[in-house]
């Protein structure tokens, strides 16, 4: 339904750029005929990067930063991220969004059809028909190295083909997003009955029907997002799985070479901007996420001596990421590598 659509670009996955974002008429790079990267990646148990410390006084909230994708052979323990759990009067989760379908069962029923045809491009079109000639001819060589001879892909929407694209390029790579460090977080918080805090801006679409139709008639900005996804499964496969196994490793200055801004942000910033957002609501939710994990983050240091949570590695790494906001407003901000030199 209608959730679920949004949710899938809510959550579409992050990694991080070399270079900037490429915009949909952008001239195909170098390597397109590059043959498929065979990263390698760390198995077994790993640690993980260490904590940053966030403090005023003698209230103190302890943040790990978490990355997608991760190894898929990777076991993760951290006894320092047990510990800290087990003395914390709470665990902060990290920001997320959402949406509710304001319908009766049987209004979601009728929805059904028009979220499959959602998935497919306006009238019909093809890939071929709706992207640039360069960018098609990029897209074909990928095609037969990870789709084959499917035809049916090409007539799924840009950001559609996209996700898939990418889910099957991290399954070659040894790497997956269902290796989710949040719930590892989340269980041994529960196994030392500390209380979780989440952090969520709640969408309630009242039309769902209506906002389908707006979907199913804007392209999204998603072309853009498509181009992206090539870039990277071409040429960053190795990137993804070198930043993957620093952060299984703890190697904090590999993360930090890293550039922060990732593809996640860049389809979000598409997706609330498309002709279907305000009305529902999304045109500033990156900030309303934002400000709702702020006022957490401080509210939790004035109520608890100390606080656990997690966020994305970007909005730790980051100059102007969440940890950067609280350190703007007069908190010390702590690395890992500055606590233990």
């Amino acid at each position: 339904m209608i959730a679920g659509w949004l949710a899938l670009l809510l959550a579409f996955p992050a990694w991080p750029q070399s270079t900037p974002a490429s915009s949909s008429s952008a001239p195909a790079p170098s390597s397109a005929n590059a043959p498929l990267l065979q990263p390698v990646t760390v198995t077994g148990e790993q640690p993980g990067p260490g904590l940053w410390k966030v403090s005023k006084g003698d209230h103190v909230m302890w943040v790990l930063g978490t990355i997608t994708p991760l190894p898929r052979g990777m076991e993760w323990r951290s006894k320092e991220v047990e510990q800290t759990i087990a003395r914390s009067q709470e665990v902060l989760e990290s920001p997320s969004a959402e949406v509710k379908v304001d319908a009766g069962f049987f209004s979601k029923l009728l929805l059904l059809p028009s979220v499959y045809s959602a998935r497919k491009n306006p009238d019909g079109a093809t890939l071929q028909q709706i992207l640039p000639a360069q960018m098609y001819e990029r897209w074909e060589i990928v095609k037969q190295q990870y789709f084959g001879n499917d035809r049916g892909v090409e007539y799924w929407r840009p950001i559609v083909v996209a996700v898939k694209l990418y889910q099957k390029a991290l399954d070659r790579a040894g790497l997956t997003n269902a290796n989710d460090i949040n719930k590892a977080v989340f269980k041994l918080a529960g196994q030392h009955d500390v209380k979780r805090i989440p952090v969520k801006y709640k969408l309630v679409v009242e039309h769902p029907r209506e906002a389908l139709d707006a979907i199913k008639q804007t392209n999204l900005h998603d072309i853009s997002c498509f181009n992206q996804t090539l870039n990277t499964v071409q040429d960053d496969m190795g990137n993804l799985a070198a930043r993957a196994n620093a952060w299984s490793t703890g190697d904090i200055q590999t993360l930090r070479g890293f550039a922060v801004n990732d593809r996640h942000e860049s389809c979000i910033i598409a997706v609330v901007n498309a002709d279907f957002a305000e009305p529902l609501g999304l045109h500033d939710l990156p900030q309303r996420m934002e400000q709702a994990w702020l006022d957490a983050a401080e509210a939790a240091l004035i109520r608890n001596t100390q606080t656990f949570a997690v966020l994305p590695m970007d909005q730790v790494l980051s100059p102007d990421g969440f940890l950067a906001k609280l350190k703007a407003k007069g908190y010390s901000v702590q690395s890992p590598d500055e606590l233990n030199p």
